[in-house]
């Protein structure tokens, strides 16, 4: 197989972090600030809540799509309320669409006025500053094996994203999910050599595709193109691990492999904030500088971790990930989480006045989580700097994912060594077997590649969907 990573439109190389100081890795505070919306400016000082929300279950067809509408025009109008009666400052409202509403573009487009007419109105009578983030599903994979550049579930991606200004969107993410049919099965058989197939030869070539046409559209209506999330592949391996179906130094190595493909978003013109459940995020404000969205313990209501306090030290956005509008004894879900994020920001931003505060609450944010489990572990900000430092010393994807693992695989045996993260002794012996599985990745993507093929051949993927020959 011939050499294919093509760096056209791809930011130069650089062998800088943008954050290289320990001190100045915290949160609220990000080299490139993102201003937009409604006088919201992220990472300037502050940390601002991110509501997230989505239906009950119920159907989305032409019948029930009156039904949809009053949920989505009840939850905006009971949040932004209760951000008014909490003196919600500023205020990251976030849609994602479910599937029926990209496919059928029209709808995402109906309500995302919806939303942004509501937050429009409470700044103009409340003064309440708001931005709104639409975030269209990646519905290519609908289809299997998925196309990942062509047909109509492409399509319809592409019309929202160019839809998205005129309907009152002030930003546009996605949780993309190029190489994910290949990500999947080596995830189920812990396949060290699939998943960095998957993440650094498939995914990056899409995130390039993908990114260059939401940037374009992004210029050309004048909106903010975000970020994007590995959310369908480490997050996947999270979840996994926290029903013991994968070990969790497997899944701390997968989250660190993910970084090269989401820093993508951001060579191609992504300018922050980051998708809140990118949990890797704080490595993507480490190298390009940019404010991130993150989601711990006030995301428990959409899926557990072992991340919960570790992922607020250095973020910029709080989010909760997502909740049904359901009714709980205090108020409905959306505004109940509305309320718990308002006031962690509360804090975070009192500490946020005196730098010796907020890197003692960040650390204490840190040390609570960091020694419990190895996916926390690579999640400390001295470890983040150190393995982001290695990342950026390679020039293309394959080989920072390579570097990525091996790195990380040498600090979590140094931090188990000197009992700084708790590894089961059955965990260490999958230390073993992935180091074995690392050092012999080859040197280039071409060799790789080439010893991948055959490997590959009972995997359903389209290669040429990613620029590959088949």
């Amino acid at each position: 197989m011939k050499e294919v990573w093509r760096k056209e439109g791809v930011a130069q190389h650089e062998q800088r972090l943008a954050i290289s100081d320990p001190d100045d890795f915290v949160f609220g505070q990000a080299p490139f600030p993102v201003c937009c919306g409604r006088g919201v400016q992220i990472g300037s000082g502050k940390v601002i809540p991110e509501i997230n929300f989505t239906l009950p279950p119920m159907e989305i067809n032409p019948q029930t799509w009156p039904d949809v509408r009053q949920q989505y025009a009840e939850i905006i109008e009971s949040v932004c309320t209760r951000a008014v009666a909490l003196d919600v400052a500023d205020l990251l409202v976030e849609f994602e669409t479910l599937p029926p509403m990209t496919i059928h573009p029209q709808w995402g487009v109906e309500i995302t006025r919806l939303l942004a007419d509501t937050l429009a109105a409470y700044h103009e009578k409340y003064g309440l500053q708001s931005a709104l983030r639409l975030t269209p599903n990646d519905c290519r994979d609908q289809e299997r094996p998925p196309r990942m550049r062509s047909g109509p579930y492409w399509d319809s991606m592409v019309q929202l994203f160019h839809a998205a200004a005129d309907a009152g969107a002030d930003l546009i993410a996605i949780e993309s999910t190029g190489g994910k049919e290949v990500c999947d099965p080596g995830l189920m058989t812990a396949d060290l050599w699939q998943v960095v197939y998957a993440l650094g030869v498939l995914a990056p070539r899409d995130m390039q595709f993908l990114w260059r046409e939401i940037v374009s559209a992004c210029r050309a209506t004048g909106i903010v193109p975000s970020g994007d999330t590995a959310c369908g592949f480490a997050n996947t391996a999270m979840a996994l691990a926290e029903q013991r179906l994968l070990p969790r130094v497997f899944a701390a190595v997968v989250r660190v492999a993910s970084v090269p493909r989401s820093q993508m978003a951001y060579a191609m013109g992504a300018v922050g904030p980051s998708k809140d459940c990118a949990y890797e995020g704080p490595y993507m404000k480490a190298i390009a500088g940019v404010p991130i969205s993150m989601e711990g313990r006030t995301a428990a209501c959409a899926h557990l971790s072992p991340l919960g306090n570790i992922a607020q030290a250095v973020c910029d956005c709080w989010s909760n990930e997502s909740v049904q509008n359901v009714r709980l004894l205090g108020a409905s879900a959306p505004v109940v989480s509305l309320e718990q994020l308002a006031y962690d920001c509360r804090l975070l931003n009192v500490a946020a006045r005196s730098r010796e505060h907020a890197l003692l609450l960040r650390d204490w944010l840190v040390a609570s989580d960091a020694v419990l489990d190895p996916q926390a572990f690579v999640l400390r900000p001295d470890v983040v700097l150190q393995i982001a430092g290695e990342i950026i010393q390679e020039d293309n994807p394959y080989r920072q994912v390579r570097r990525a693992v091996q790195t990380t695989l040498t600090l979590l045996r140094a931090a188990h060594r000197d009992g700084r993260v708790r590894i089961p002794p059955v965990e260490v012996r999958w230390l073993d077997r992935m180091e074995r599985d690392a050092d012999r990745l080859p040197d280039t993507e071409t060799a790789f590649c080439e010893a991948m093929h055959a490997f590959l051949q009972d995997v359903s993927y389209l290669p040429e969907e990613y620029g590959l020959d088949a």
